[in-house]
């Protein structure tokens, strides 16, 4: 078992390189990204979607823009690695080719495109899709990955791996939903009697009172520039 972005380390170092992060949410990727030497740019939908982000950065020194997946406020060519990580997803299906496309656009010659998605399956995802059921929203990226080459990008590698996550309890369950999309909140209390045999019932006791240990199925790609 390995982390997200230990697998993202492995794949594509980002030391001393352009990284952008589409999606960036609270900015945990950019600061780790960040301390270990890449120049971050993180891209979210608002301004109040990042606010959590800028004020944690505490003068790393990242960058961070409002902008979509399919129109990217950067210029061509202007770095070197762009990370969707668990993010693609939430792109609307008919604008996920417009977004690696757009991700195309602004890599350098010799750059790549990053993509981690959660799968599916696992005792995790049966958990979560009590409040989302994201069957379809997930089949729909790796189809869209799969069609990469509409978008001028190469499947170069492609590797699944498992992703150990540890939840203290149900009101930690809940945070972790929540913060995804604010509109699940509603959904998660009014299922929460039936989520709360479901965190009981599903994955293994964790190390500490309460906590479940659960894995989520990944697959990371890998897309570089098709060169003609």
């Amino acid at each position: 078992m390995i982390s997200d972005l230990e697998m993202l380390e492995r794949l594509v170092p980002p030391s001393g390189r352009d990284v952008v992060d589409v999606g960036c949410g609270g900015g945990e990727l950019v600061r780790a990204l960040t301390e270990r030497g890449a120049r971050v740019t993180g891209v979210e939908i608002s301004e109040s979607q990042m606010a959590g982000a800028v004020e944690q950065d505490d003068g790393r020194g990242a960058r961070y823009l409002v902008g979509r997946a399919e129109r990217l406020p950067l210029d061509d060519a202007s770095t070197d690695i762009v990370v969707f990580m668990r993010s693609l997803h939430h792109v609307p299906a008919d604008d996920l080719g417009g977004a690696l496309a757009e991700a195309r656009r602004v890599i350098r010659p010799g750059g790549a495109v990053y993509v981690a998605e959660p799968l599916a399956e696992g005792d995790f995802f049966e958990l979560t899709r009590l409040v989302e059921d994201e069957v379809e929203v997930r089949a729909a990226a790796q189809a869209a990955v799969a069609d990469a080459g509409r978008a001028g990008l190469d499947r170069a590698t492609t590797v699944d791996y498992d992703v150990p996550l540890s939840i203290a309890g149900v009101p930690a369950l809940r945070a972790r939903v929540v913060a995804v999309d604010p509109a699940r909140a509603s959904r998660f209390d009014e299922r929460s009697a039936e989520l709360t045999a479901a965190f009981e019932r599903l994955g293994e006791p964790g190390e500490r009172a309460g906590e479940r240990r659960f894995l989520q199925p990944m697959r990371a790609d890998v897309l570089r520039p098709v060169v003609s």
